[in-house]
């Protein structure tokens, strides 16, 4: 899980230290994947999952599954957006939150942002992740 990005990451030593995301990253040649959405539903379509924590977990396994069913690994990821619908929340998580990312996602962090959104398509959706991933040719 912790294998090394196959692409260039870019943090500016003139901007802020990139602590759990990267600036920019430059991206290998090779196939992209554009990921879905991902929240915390299960197959059945119900969200179990009450917390942040809880929900970024398994928000992440579906992301990771999606994301290898289409040829890729978590360390192709170059871009990852966070919605969530409390975003004091997800800050106050953090500390709970970042060994969660690494076991699906190593220690490896693409360009990332966090929006807060009014409301996700699933009223008990708290977060949702939506990524991009470039597979080296």
């Amino acid at each position: 899980m912790n294998a090394p990005s196959p692409h260039r990451i870019v943090n500016p030593e003139s901007m802020l230290p990139a602590r759990g995301f990267a600036h920019a990253v430059v991206a290998a040649p090779g196939r992209t994947i554009y990921l879905g959405g991902q929240t915390a539903h299960r197959r059945d379509g119900t969200i179990t999952a009450t917390t942040i924590v809880e929900q970024f977990d398994a928000a992440a396994a579906n992301l990771v599954t999606a994301l290898e069913a289409a040829g890729g690994r978590p360390q192709h990821l170059v871009s990852l957006h966070v919605y969530v619908t409390d975003a004091a929340a997800y800050r106050a998580a953090l500390s709970d939150l970042t060994p969660v990312h690494r076991r699906h996602l190593g220690r490896h962090y693409p360009a990332m942002a966090l929006l807060e959104v009014a409301g996700l398509m699933d009223p008990a959706a708290l977060l949702e992740l939506v990524g991009v991933a470039v597979v080296p040719a």
